[in-house]
């Protein structure tokens, strides 16, 4: 019984220590990606090309640099600025899976024509996400990635309630609009 106790013990601090690892490692290998000097290279670096590979189990724990305020060697050409941490860490999320702009920016560009040839399309809706606070950028993706989890009844479920919610808003308004108007 002893034994058993022991075992169970020794699996759960491996288990901790291996995640903590992952995410030390992640964060070296954004320091790495950091060093880059203009944002249209990021996915060519070794550094981010080992985080691509680790795939959508890596997405949680990229969720948790979002708010890296720390700036970075990174220029973004789209944006004119020097990138943050955190930013690359939303590059190299968007890059393991495409996150559903609208959904989680509040803003569709289906052009996509002021920043050409950037291959990290994410870039593009970065002054929405600052607007609207990294914060909540942060809990919408974290709110994504549980929905992506869901079954497909649960996923139902959502979706009605989702849609509910949205026609009682869009009555209020045209409520509100109509109130206005008189």
């Amino acid at each position: 019984m002893k034994k058993l106790y022991f075992i169970l013990i020794i699996l759960v601090v491996n288990q901790n220590l291996a995640l903590s690892q992952t995410e030390m490692e992640i964060d070296s290998l954004l320091d790495g990606i950091a060093k880059t000097e203009n944002s249209k290279g990021i996915i060519k670096t070794v550094q981010a090309e080992k985080i691509l590979s680790y795939g959508e189990s890596s997405l949680p724990i990229l969720t948790g640099f979002f708010t890296d305020s720390t700036t970075t060697k990174v220029y973004s050409e789209c944006q004119a600025r020097h990138l943050s941490k955190g930013e690359l860490a939303i590059i190299m999320a968007d890059g393991i899976d495409r996150m559903p702009y609208f959904r989680i920016t509040g803003m569709q560009n289906c052009l996509l024509t002021f920043c050409e040839d950037n291959p990290n399309l994410i870039e593009y809706y970065f002054y929405a996400i600052n607007r609207d606070g990294i914060s909540n950028f942060q809990i919408k993706y974290q709110d994504w990635l549980a929905y992506l989890n869901l079954s497909e009844k649960e996923k139902r479920k959502v979706e009605r309630k989702n849609s509910k919610e949205f026609r009682v808003r869009q009555r209020n308004f045209r409520r509100m609009q109509k109130n206005n108007s008189r």
